[in-house]
């Protein structure tokens, strides 16, 4: 299983390298030049969110050729934005009905890194179990 994750400023990026990914997943960074590729893997999406709630245009893109394979969403935000922290994940919960692991600030505190290893790995054994 894959973790697709889109990270323009970094943040991301270094929530994902700063913890030991369990071994049944792989990292697939969404770029300008593959956002429009298609991937047969089941995936994990993790992205940011953009002003207001604003989920970026790159990971809507890349959605519209990839949807089917995704089984859930993080997302990460800044806490400042109130009720819109984050809150690309849960649009994309609601609009893809996948759920939405968690929300983490920037790129995650020590508690919000374990808690999303916790639950890749919860996800990675659902995954394993219906395959």
């Amino acid at each position: 299983m894959l973790i697709v994750y889109y990270s323009m400023t970094g943040n991301i990026r270094r929530f994902l390298k700063s913890m030991d990914i369990p071994d049944t997943f792989e990292l697939y960074q969404i770029t300008p030049a593959n956002v429009r590729d298609k991937i047969d893997d089941d995936f994990i999406l993790v992205t940011p969110t953009y002003g207001f709630g604003a989920v970026p245009d790159i990971v809507k893109n890349f959605l519209q050729v990839n949807s089917s394979n995704m089984h859930a969403v993080a997302s990460s935000g800044n806490r400042n934005w109130g009720q819109n922290f984050a809150r690309a994940g849960e649009f994309i919960s609601n609009d893809y009905s996948v759920p939405l692991l968690m929300k983490f600030e920037l790129h995650g505190s020590p508690a919000e890194r374990e808690q999303f290893k916790a639950e890749l790995e919860k996800a990675g054994e659902l995954h394993e179990s219906i395959r």
